[in-house]
């Protein structure tokens, strides 16, 4: 039966699906080694060397190594992931906007998604100037300049170069979306924290080798991390399951309905959403302080150093308002209760209507409660433990968040276009034995 199900021209797709992602992910590792044109390499990785351990290496880390290479992908998809969050904020903000997201269909989402281009280009433009005005200011510790001709000649082709570079990055995550498998922006981030880790790995054995790390210290460290990604698999996975029974009906001389199932709420709902946003936001003005000369603007930079309290709090909050935001847009609790009123469904005890969506809308808020402080708990509790014994960021809670979260989604996409080419396949299967008879 197994083998009778196999549809060939299914299997074919998803293999064309396959190669499309890892194609345009290869395109993307390319241009992280591609630099910009001005620059001295060998003072650049001097310079870059010695920021291990700031918020420098997670941005890096977000960029797939780009920023510390100064490549044209130096500031990857984070530009876009902030001009993302700014779209949303504003159709809550902006009668407008919201009308033109749910009222206009396609043609409106398309204009939004325009909106969120232009917006991505401007926060480059920005970015990049101030990247070029602090890189010009650099030295390597030997006293090598980093730019070898200073000058707004080079402050423009630097400006240009990382905005094409963003909507390319940009360009490569739609693509991946619309002809592979997966979302492509969290395939991006997922691919440039994946080739960090052997990096990561090396750092680790280096700090022992030093012994700036002790073997028992980096024995726990690795159960921590295991740790971790089981707490991450078992919540991610975990649903409460509201149930929901449907009432008989009679149509014609038949009876429909009677039947109980269930209506699954994930604990995290928002996914890896949250930490993603949070951190995108934390990272645009440390980003632009990080490059700047100015005293008082690394002063306020210094306040967003990882393991400061203030980050800290910052990004908790962040996190908190994101999971709540995103699970508002994503899960309407006054629709659910409609459909299922209009479908004759109802939960045990509970009337159908605004005492149903009162209920869904209880339990929601509780869920996302309970989604917000386990995301804060695995985001912090690594991150303290890179603060106080020098870990790299490869290994923190928001990075092995993202990863298991988007491998998930992966394989839950990639199983999702299997069962759906099976079942494509029985019905041609079915039509020809129609045909025949």
């Amino acid at each position: 039966m197994a083998s009778a199900s196999v549809n060939p021209l299914g299997q074919s797709s998803l293999a064309k699906r396959l190669g499309w992602t890892f194609l345009l992910l290869c395109c993307y590792r390319i241009g992280v080694h591609v630099p910009i044109p001005g620059v001295d390499a060998a003072a650049l990785a001097a310079y870059f060397k010695s920021l291990s351990g700031t918020l420098f290496d997670m941005f890096d880390m977000f960029s797939g190594g780009g920023l510390s290479n100064v490549s044209v992908f130096a500031l990857g998809v984070m530009p876009y992931i902030s001009a993302s969050i700014i779209m949303q904020l504003l159709q809550v903000v902006s009668p407008d906007i919201k009308r033109m997201a749910k009222e206009e269909g396609q043609a409106g989402r398309r204009k939004i998604t325009q909106y969120t281009r232009y917006l991505t280009v401007l926060i480059t433009l920005v970015q990049g100037l101030f990247i070029s005005i602090g890189l010009e200011s650099m030295t390597s510790p030997d006293g090598t300049p980093i730019v070898l001709n200073a000058g707004w000649h080079f402050r423009m082709v630097t400006m240009a170069t990382f905005t094409a570079g963003s909507m390319l990055v940009m360009w490569l995550g739609e693509q991946i979306t619309e002809r592979g498998i997966g979302n492509g922006i969290s395939l991006i981030i997922f691919c440039g924290i994946v080739v960090g880790i052997p990096r990561g790995i090396m750092q680790s054995l280096d700090l022992i080798k030093s012994g700036s790390m002790s073997i028992f210290l980096a024995v726990v460290i690795v159960l921590l991390m295991a740790a971790v990604l089981t707490a991450i698999v078992f919540v991610e996975r975990a649903q409460r399951r509201i149930p929901i029974s449907y009432a008989k009906r009679q149509i014609g001389r038949k009876m429909f309905g009677g039947q109980n199932t269930h209506l699954p709420l994930r604990v995290n709902t928002a996914g890896v959403i949250p930490p993603i946003f949070a951190s995108s936001l934390l990272l645009f003005p440390a980003t632009v302080g990080q490059f700047s000369t100015n005293e008082y603007v690394r002063m306020v930079t210094d306040f967003f150093a990882p393991h400061g309290i203030l980050y800290n709090v910052l990004y908790v909050v962040l996190i908190f308002f994101f999971c709540y935001f995103y699970t508002a847009i994503i899960i309407d609790p006054k629709d659910m209760a409609e459909n299922l009123k209009k479908n004759g469904g109802f939960v045990p005890g509970i009337r159908p209507g605004e005492r149903t969506q009162e209920y869904i809308d209880t339990v929601l808020s509780r869920l996302t409660l309970s989604g917000a402080v386990y995301i804060s708990a695995i985001s912090l509790l690594p991150m303290l433990m890179i603060a106080k014994f020098n870990v790299p960021f490869y290994f923190g809670g928001t990075s092995l968040l993202i990863l298991v979260g988007v491998a998930m989604d992966f394989m839950n996409q990639v199983e999702s276009h299997m069962i759906s080419t099976q079942y494509q396949g029985l019905m041609n299967k079915a039509a020809r034995k129609g045909g025949r008879m």
